[in-house]
């Protein structure tokens, strides 16, 4: 009988081929930004065609009560200087980007209100000035916030989870099948 080092023996890669997919799927199923469409609930009065027609539900985290010294310490004016405001906006407002980009919440919209009101920034700085790519923002290297999110953050790495595993285990099971059918 023939013995395939994929499939058994001590070198047996299947296991450590399967864990580094997992790994990646839940690396790229996690990788934070801020959309166009939250950095664009900054400006006054914009809002997307069927988001003036929907009721939005409130914001799970509470902005009202956030310290907003990060930003308003290092973003100026009159020349509100781009490198400093759009790190100090990421700052603040990458560890809620989940949030943030849910459009079925007015999280982003409540968000803008209290840095416009606490800074006094024109409309649309933050739109303007802070875009990396064509998602949006990239949120690299800011961690999600856990602090008063109500367990929605948990919630959203769990759907995750269970998303990269659904896409995982069909993939990996056609990727057995195939090699055992080669060696057959």
């Amino acid at each position: 009988m023939r013995r395939d080092p994929f499939l058994g023996g001590a070198g047996c890669r299947l296991p450590a081929i399967l864990f580094i997919f997992l790994r990646v799927a839940a690396a790229a199923s996690s990788a934070a930004f801020i959309s166009d469409g939250a950095l664009g609930s900054g400006i006054s009065g914009a809002a997307g065609g069927r988001a003036l027609l929907q009721a939005k539900k409130s914001c799970p985290i509470s902005f009202e009560f956030k310290n907003y010294m990060i930003i308003t310490s290092q973003c100026k004016g009159p020349r509100y200087p781009p490198k400093l405001c759009c790190t100090a906006f990421m700052e603040f407002a990458c560890p809620y980007a989940e949030q943030l980009n849910d459009p079925t919440n007015d999280c982003a919209t409540t968000m803008f209100s209290y840095i416009n009101l606490y800074g006094s920034y024109p409309p649309g700085l933050f739109a303007s000035e802070c875009k990396d790519s064509k998602r949006g923002l990239e949120c690299v290297g800011v961690p999600a916030s856990t602090d008063d999110v109500q367990g929605n953050t948990s919630a959203a790495a769990a759907a995750a989870a269970a998303a990269a595993l659904v896409v995982a285990i069909p993939a990996m099971l056609s990727f057995f099948l195939v090699h055992l059918m080669i060696i057959s």
